[in-house]
C-alpha cells in the first residue's frame, strides 16, 4: 500500500461471493434487488426493481417525477460502457424571456414547478428493462407496489424532512399536506406509511404491459406500452394541476409551464460513455450534459503527480486533490452543458480538448502550494470562453439558509439538492445527511450498484422529484423534480435555460474497467459533492491499495470554492468541507495553506456504495456507506 494505511478496521466487511452483489443507500432497495437476482433476474432487472423501491422508501431524496443517470456494461459487450440517459429536458414554455420578463426572476427557483424538467427517471428505467432486462413490467414493479400499497416503516429522515416543510405544506401546498400530514402531523419514524395513489399508478403500468402481452405483443413491445401509459398519465395530470400558481422558493406564487405535450415528446436514451485511462484502468462517465467529465478532468490533472500527492489522508494530498477539483469544476461551470441538440460548433462542449494530456498538463501547472480563492476556467483555442455567471459569495457560518438571498421567510424548501432548515437538535440526530454550521441539513439523492454472476454491472443515481421539491400532483402521489434550477437565465451560457435542452445534471455514477472488463461500479448522492467524494474513493482504491470498504470508511472532504449548482447558487472562495477524522495536523496544515475549512464532524460526508468483479476469478464484491446507518450491501 502506497497511501497512509486506514486508521481503523473497516466498519463493515468487504462482501465477497460469486452469485450476485448489490449496494445502495437503503437496505430495502438492496434487499429487493438481491431478491430479483435470487429468482433468476439479471443485474438490470434487479436495478430496475431496486430503483422503484427507492422511489417509495426515500421519497425525500428521489421520486418518479425526477430523473436518473446510469453507467453500465452488459456481459455480451463488456468493453463498451454505456450511459442510460434519464435526464429530461426543459419544457417548451421554459424560456429565459418568460422566467425573466413574465415571472420576474433572475434565477430559476429551487422549489416549485418552474424548476421542473420533463420527468425522465421512469421512462429510462423501463428502457433499460426493455433492452437489457429479462423480466416483465409487473414483476419488477411488484415489490415497490407492495410497499406503496401496504406500507413500509418510514425513515426518520423522511419524518424530519416533512416536519421541516410542514408549514409550507399547510399554508401553500395543500395536496402535499394531504399526502404527508395525515391527521395534521408528520409521520413518526418507523410508522407504516402508504402511498395508494403511487401504487395505483404502478398497477396501471403493469396492467397495460400485461394486456399488451396477452394480446400477442413481444416483451419489448409490452414494456413500450407501459412507457406510453406513463407519459399519458403523468402529462395530463401534471398539466392540469400546474395551471394553478403555487409557492416557489423565491417566496412568490407561479404557475408551472410543463405540459402533456412535453411529457409525451420525451423518450429516454442510451449512449456510449465518456472515458479516460488512469493508472491501468478505464474510467467511464456521462458526457458533459452531466458533471461526470469533471471527475475525469481531475483524474487527468492528478495523473501527472507522484503517488504521494494523491493521498487524500495527508496534508499535501488533500491540498492537491482540492486544487485539482477546483480547476475541474471551474471548467464544468464554464464549458459544460447540453449542446448535443445544436449544430453550431460554438455550442459543442470541447471535451476532446478538456480531457487531452496537453490541457491537463497546463491545468496541473496551476496547482500551487497555496489554496486558490478564484474561479479559474481554462481557455480553448479557437473558442470564446463563456463568461462566469455573477457569483453570490457566502460562508457557511455567515447566515442561516433561511436568510440566503431570495429565500422566503420561515425557511427555503427545495434549496439545494434538496435542503430543509431544521432546528439544531433535530439536525444533530444524523441520518447520513450533511449538516452545515447554520443547522441547515442538506439531503442529496440515492444510489444503487448491482453486479451479477454473468458479468453485467450497473451504477445508477436516481434523484429529483423530492417530496419537498414541489406540490404533490393529485392522482399521482408524487412531486415533480427541480433540475432546471441548475440552468442559468443567460442566453450565452452553455448551461442556459432553453426549451428542449437538458439541464447540466450533477447525477454522476461511475464505472471502472480493466483490460476491457468492468471491475468496479460506484457512486454517491450529494449534488456537487458526488464526483468529489468519488474522486477520493477512486484514488484510495486504484492507487492507494484500499479495499472498497476501507475507502468508503476513510475521511472525506470536498471543496465549496466553486459556484453551487443549486439555488441560490452561492460559493465560498477557498472553501473546503472536511471530516474531522482527517486529523488535527492535516487540518492545521490545510488552514495554513489558505483553505477556509468547515468541520463537518467525524462521520458526515459521503454516502458512497460500490460493487466489484474480478474477471479472472469471477469473485464479486460489495461495500456500503456506514454514515447514517442506512446504506446497505448484500450478496452471496
Amino acid at each position: 500500500m502506497t497511501f497512509t494505511p486506514p486508521g481503523t478496521h473497516p466498519t463493515r466487511p468487504d462482501l465477497r461471493g460469486t452469485f450476485g452483489m448489490v449496494s445502495s443507500t437503503h437496505w430495502l432497495a438492496s434487499s429487493s434487488a438481491q431478491s430479483v437476482l435470487e429468482r433468476g433476474g439479471n443485474a438490470f432487472d434487479a436495478a430496475v426493481a431496486g430503483a422503484f423501491v427507492l422511489h417509495v422508501v426515500e421519497p425525500h431524496l428521489n421520486g418518479p417525477g425526477g430523473d436518473m443517470t446510469a453507467v453500465f456494461a452488459a456481459a455480451d459487450e463488456p468493453a463498451r460502457p454505456r450511459v442510460l440517459v434519464g435526464q429530461g429536458p426543459a419544457p417548451a414554455g421554459a424560456t429565459v424571456a418568460h422566467y425573466r420578463d413574465v415571472e420576474g426572476l433572475d434565477l430559476v427557483p429551487g422549489s416549485g414547478a418552474l424548476a421542473a424538467a420533463v420527468p425522465g427517471a421512469v421512462d429510462a428505467w423501463l428502457l433499460l428493462l426493455r433492452d437489457h432486462g429479462t423480466w416483465t413490467v409487473a414483476d419488477v414493479l411488484a415489490t415497490a407496489t407492495g410497499y406503496a400499497r401496504d406500507g413500509h416503516p418510514v425513515l426518520a429522515g423522511v419524518c424530519r424532512t416533512v416536519e421541516g416543510v410542514a408549514e409550507l405544506f399547510r399554508e401553500h401546498w395543500p395536496t402535499s399536506a394531504e399526502r404527508w400530514l395525515p391527521g395534521g402531523r408528520a409521520p413518526r419514524p418507523g410508522e407504516l406509511v402508504t402511498n395508494p395513489e403511487l401504487a395505483a399508478v404502478l398497477d396501471r403500468l403493469a396492467a397495460v404491459a400485461d394486456a399488451a402481452a396477452a394480446g400477442g405483443a413481444s416483451r419489448a413491445a409490452a414494456v413500450d406500452a407501459a412507457r406510453d401509459a406513463w407519459r399519458t398519465l403523468v402529462g395530463e395530470a401534471a398539466e392540469e394541476f400546474l395551471r394553478t400558481p403555487h409557492r416557489h422558493s423565491d417566496g412568490r406564487d407561479h404557475a408551472g409551464v410543463l405540459t402533456a405535450a412535453d411529457v409525451a415528446a420525451f423518450e429516454a436514451s442510451s449512449e456510449d460513455a465518456t472515458t479516460i485511462d488512469f493508472r491501468g484502468h478505464t474510467v467511464a462517465k456521462t458526457a458533459a450534459w452531466g458533471q461526470g467529465p469533471a471527475l475525469l478532468q481531475a483524474l487527468c490533472i492528478l495523473d501527472g503527480f507522484d503517488d504521494e500527492r494523491l493521498d487524500p489522508s495527508t496534508e499535501l494530498g488533500a491540498h492537491t486533490v482540492l486544487e485539482a477539483l477546483k480547476l475541474a469544476l471551474a471548467d464544468r461551470d464554464t464549458w459544460y452543458g447540453d449542446g448535443g441538440h445544436q449544430d453550431g460548433a460554438e455550442d459543442r462542449v470541447p471535451l476532446d480538448v478538456l480531457l487531452s494530456p496537453e490541457y491537463a498538463a497546463a491545468r496541473r501547472d496551476l496547482v500551487g502550494e497555496r489554496a486558490s480563492h478564484d474561479v479559474r476556467p481554462g481557455a480553448v483555442a479557437g473558442r470564446t470562453t463563456p463568461a462566469v455567471p455573477p457569483l453570490r459569495t457566502t460562508y457557511a457560518t455567515d447566515m442561516p439558509a433561511a436568510a440566503l438571498p431570495g429565500a422566503p421567510a420561515g425557511g427555503a424548501a427545495g434549496v439545494g439538492e434538496p435542503t430543509v432548515v431544521l432546528p439544531a437538535a433535530a439536525a444533530s440526530a444524523g441520518d447520513g445527511l450533511e449538516t452545515d454550521a447554520a443547522g441547515a441539513t442538506r439531503g442529496d439523492t440515492c444510489h444503487l450498484d448491482v453486479v451479477d454472476r454473468w458479468g453485467n454491472m450497473i451504477s445508477a443515481t436516481p434523484s429529483g422529484g423530492w417530496l419537498q421539491s414541489s406540490p404533490t400532483v393529485p392522482g399521482l402521489g408524487f412531486a415533480l423534480g427541480t433540475r432546471l434550477q441548475m440552468t442559468w437565465l443567460d442566453e450565452s451560457s452553455p448551461s442556459r435555460l432553453e426549451p428542449g435542452r437538458r439541464p447540466r445534471t450533477t447525477l454522476t455514477p461511475t464505472l471502472v474497467l480493466r483490460d476491457g472488463e468492468p471491475v468496479l461500479a460506484c457512486g454517491s448522492p450529494g449534488g456537487d459533492q458526488q464526483d468529489q467524494w468519488q474522486l477520493a474513493f477512486l484514488l484510495r482504491v486504484l492507487v492507494g491499495g484500499y479495499t472498497p470498504q476501507e475507502a468508503i470508511d476513510a475521511p472525506a472532504l470536498h471543496t465549496t470554492s466553486a459556484p453551487g449548482s443549486f439555488w441560490p447558487r452561492t460559493w465560498t472562495p477557498g472553501g473546503a468541507v472536511v471530516e474531522d477524522r482527517l486529523g488535527a495536523d492535516v487540518l492545521a496544515g490545510l488552514a495554513d495553506r489558505g483553505h477556509v475549512l468547515t468541520l463537518a464532524g467525524d462521520w458526515a460526508l459521503g454516502r458512497l456504495s460500490a460493487v466489484t468483479r474480478d474477471p479472472a476469478t469471477g469473485v464479486l464484491g460489495a461495500a456500503a456507506n456506514p454514515r447514517g446507518a442506512q446504506g446497505y450491501a448484500t450478496g452471496r
